[in-house]
């Protein structure tokens, strides 16, 4: 089970783009990846088309789930998450530091 969704909150960790804040837009599972909106964006050249332009293009790029950590709602800080079960049965994602639950 992984610990991101999609439209978490991150701030990266390490790398270029080191301290940015940022909102899930995808997740990759299998290639352990993520892309984070408005970070490690990259320059894309596309050909014009039938209903759209051309030109160069700003599109992010995917990184490693290891250098991003989830912002707390409450610590307002990048932590890490445990896995924690409620009386329901459900398994939840909790703070390490304060212990919010991160829904």
């Amino acid at each position: 089970m992984f610990k991101l969704k999609k439209k978490d909150k991150v701030v990266v960790i390490t790398g270029a783009d080191k301290g940015k804040k940022g909102e899930v837009k995808q997740v990759f599972p299998a290639k352990n990846k993520v892309v984070v909106i408005g970070v490690n964006m990259l320059t894309k050249h596309k050909k014009p088309s039938k209903d759209k332009p051309g030109g160069i293009h700003k599109v992010e790029g995917s990184i490693d789930m290891s250098n991003v950590k989830i912002i707390c709602p409450k610590c307002d800080k990048g932590v890490k998450v445990k896995f924690s079960k409620m009386q329901t049965g459900d398994k939840v994602r909790v703070c390490r530091k304060c212990g919010e639950l991160m829904i």
